[in-house]
Order: structure tokens, then C-alpha cells, then sequence
């Protein structure tokens, strides 16, 4: 009986894994469906009250990982961008067991005044990219920066549950920004994502004094993703567009040569790429470019593992995704546990092989990382149960409707258990 009870358990659970990594991520509140929150923050720095539109990975959202700190994604835009990011993050963080990035709560902040916020430096009127009204706006962005430093990222450390690893998202002046506070505030974020930035900024004095600045700075804990869209008329391509003089390839050109600059800097140490969209223009590229940034700078995040290595999982394949764990620990700057989900899986696949010692410490080894967990007690009630140990499994289900009263199948596991 005991082992007819255990077969339905095991395959509900496999079932249930399936069902979680294939479904639409996205928070679904009775017929509505929410990607994140509205909230606000008062800002003395920037004497107005700002808007910042959040989204928190759904495990967060589970009561089971309090205890749990994700990466944070600040973006630039947010009211333009937010929809987008928080889609393409699921996606390559939990849709399908998929780990290409790490779980992160996004930040979108929201504009008021862009141009500004999100330009560095003011500039004299330069036709026709900065008219009259621009100019005498522009130049509002290290007061923007310190927004962000100094209330903005306290403001987000103390309400949510964040871990230390920053990124920086931003396009167009938000590139430009993002170009900023890496030249001038370089450890504020760990990884930054430069989309079709604004390097021509202010006669091109911003580009020179960028490059003169980073010529002798250490980025060697700093990553960088920079895209340029195909900006040209058809006459140009991306070689005669280097000899061209005209005002309207100056965005371009000023891109090209500060990729010139930092691939011939080498001694900054710069973890860095470059990439060229020739299908794309300065309104498309930030899709693509965003996903083609997460990847790169979250390339270290990946777990890869065979079919035959998930098929025949044993003590070498665990060890190899331990080893895995601990390098992205390394890379983030802190301790990633192995996820709940992957260990629970490989639990269960273990316990349906007789593998009792993997199985057991599989299903221990989540008690220690997930404490708070609900699911995870109920899984090792499960173990228990299988192992014929009747006291620890009771002991294991009430530790879950200690933590959850929310557990029907707990509930009735228990029951048969008295």
C-alpha cells in the first residue's frame, strides 16, 4: 500500500514540476494579470515625489522563500521598457526550468523630466538634435545619479528582498546615462546595458571626455553590453558611414568610435561586448539588444546538462551541479543555492530509483537551504514515508501546515498517517 501511496505522490510531484516550469509567469489576480507594482518614493535630492513600477520573481511572491535574495534590474524608461524586460527575464530565468539568468526583481523607473534626468552634461542648442527647449533642460544627470545612488537603491534594499548584483538597463539618453554613471560611479552597478546611447551628447565633448576619463580606470568587476541600430539611409553602410561628416550619421559614428576606443583599452580589463544591429532601427533595438545583453552578461548562470545527465541522475551529475552553484556564487558575490525545484525533482527521481541515500540527502539539503518552505517538509514527509519512518513523516507533514495551512494534500497525508 505504502508503495501504491508513494507511486501517486511521486508521479503528482513530477507532475506538478512539469506543470510549474511550462506555465505563464506572469501574477494572475481573478481575471486580471499582473507583471509587478506601482510605488513611489519621495526624493529630496530631485525635490519631487517618482514613480517606480516593480516586479518581484514569483517565488518571492511564495511565502516558502523569505529568506531568498535576487539580483536587482534597474530600468531606465521603466514606463516604456517595463513590460517587455519583465517578460524576457521569465522567460530565461523560470519559464521551462530555464536558468540562463538568474531570478532578478526589475526597477523600472518612470520619467518625469527625461531629458533632464538622463543627460549628463548641459549642452548649447545643437541643431537639430538639441533645439532651444532641450538645451535649457538638459544637464540634470548627476543629480539623477545621486537619486539613485543615494535614495533609490537604499529605498529598494529596504523594502524587497535584494541580493548586492546590480544591473543598469537604459537606451537612447538612457544609454547615455547608463555611460555616465559607469565612467563616473562605476561600482554603483555591476553590469550595465548601453542600447543605442546618446554618445554624440553635447557636441561630442561628452564622448571625449568619457574616453579620457576610462583611459586609465580599473573596470576590471564591471561588465558592459553596448548595441548600435542601424541608423544610416540607405546610401551608408557601416564602412563608408566612418568617413562621413554630415550631422545625421553623428549617432552612429560617436557610437562606432567609442567601441573603437574600448576594444583598444585594453588594459581597463572591461568584461565586454559589442554588437551591431543592421535589421534594427533606434525605436527596435532595445527588444532584441536587451535580450542579447542578459545573455551576455549572465552567460556564467547557465546549468547545462545532458539529456543523459538528467535521465540518469546520480552523485556525479549533483556534484557537477554544485559545482555549478558555486561558480555563479563567485560571479554574483554571494551564496546561490541550488534551486528548490531543481533538487526537488532529482529528490523524487532518486526515491522512484531506491537511491535512498541521494534521495534522503537531496530532500535534506532543501530543509537546510529552504527553511521556510512549506513544500519542502511535505517532500520529506513524502521520503519518510517511503522509508517506513511513520514519526518523522507526521513530524514533516505538521511542519507544514505549521508554516501553511493552505496544504490540502498535506492534510490528508497526515490523516492516513494517525
Amino acid at each position: 500500500m505504502k508503495n501504491n501511496n508513494f507511486r501517486c505522490v511521486f508521479e503528482f510531484k513530477i507532475v506538478l514540476f512539469f506543470l510549474m516550469i511550462v506555465s505563464f509567469g506572469f501574477a494572475q489576480n481573478r481575471n486580471n494579470i499582473q507583471i509587478g507594482t506601482i510605488d513611489s518614493i519621495s526624493s529630496k535630492v530631485l525635490n519631487e515625489e517618482r514613480k517606480i513600477w516593480i516586479h518581484l520573481p514569483r517565488s518571492a511572491q511564495n511565502t516558502g522563500f523569505a529568506k531568498q535574495k535576487y539580483p536587482v534590474v534597474y530600468l531606465l524608461d521603466g514606463d516604456a521598457h517595463f513590460s517587455s524586460v519583465v517578460g524576457m527575464i521569465e522567460e530565461l530565468s523560470e519559464i521551462n526550468g530555464n536558468t540562463i539568468c538568474p531570478e532578478m526583481i526589475v526597477v523600472g523607473i518612470t520619467n518625469t523630466n527625461r531629458t533632464r534626468d538622463l543627460t549628463p552634461t548641459h549642452s548649447d542648442v545643437d541643431p537639430p538634435f538639441v533645439p532651444q527647449n532641450l538645451s535649457e533642460q538638459s544637464g540634470g544627470g548627476e543629480k539623477f545619479a545621486e537619486f539613485i545612488e543615494k535614495e533609490l537603491i537604499p529605498y529598494i534594499d529596504s523594502k524587497y528582498p535584494t541580493a548586492s548584483y546590480k544591473t543598469l538597463i537604459g537606451h537612447s539618453f538612457g544609454g547615455l546615462t547608463a555611460i555616465n554613471i559607469l565612467t563616473n560611479h562605476t561600482n554603483l552597478f555591476n553590469s550595465y546595458i548601453a542600447i543605442d546611447p546618446s554618445m554624440w551628447w553635447d557636441h561630442q565633448k561628452f564622448l571625449a571626455e568619457t574616453q579620457k576619463k576610462l583611459a586609465n580606470k580599473n573596470l576590471a568587476n564591471v561588465s558592459l553590453f553596448l548595441a548600435a541600430a542601424n541608423t544610416m539611409d540607405d546610401t551608408m553602410d557601416i564602412i563608408k558611414v566612418r568617413k562621413d561628416t554630415t550631422l545625421f550619421t553623428r549617432h552612429i559614428r560617436s557610437i562606432l568610435d567609442f567601441n573603437d576606443f574600448l576594444n583598444q583599452n585594453k588594459k581597463s580589463n572591461l568584461k565586454y561586448q559589442y554588437k551591431y544591429y543592421n535589421d534594427d532601427n533606434h525605436g527596435s533595438v532595445p527588444l532584441i539588444a536587451t535580450y542579447d545583453g542578459l545573455r551576455y552578461i549572465f552567460k556564467f548562470n547557465q546549468l547545462k546538462l545532458s539529456i543523459p545527465e538528467q535521465v540518469n541522475f546520480n552523485k556525479a551529475v549533483l556534484t557537477k551541479i554544485e559545482k555549478h552553484f558555486e561558480e555563479v556564487s563567485k560571479h554574483l558575490g554571494y551564496k546561490v543555492s541550488i534551486p528548490e525545484n531543481t533538487v526537488n525533482a532529482y529528490a523524487y527521481q532518486s526515491l522512484g530509483k531506491k537511491d535512498m541515500d541521494l534521495a534522503g540527502y537531496l530532500f535534506k539539503l532543501n530543509v537546510v537551504n529552504y527553511p521556510n518552505s512549506p513544500n519542502v517538509y511535505d517532500s520529506l514527509g513524502d521520503f519518510y514515508e517511503v522509508s517506513g519512518d511513520k514519526k518523522n513523516a507526521m513530524l514533516s507533514y505538521e511542519k507544514v501546515l505549521v508554516l501553511d495551512k493552505n496544504f490540502p494534500e498535506t492534510k490528508v497525508k497526515l490523516e492516513k498517517l494517525k
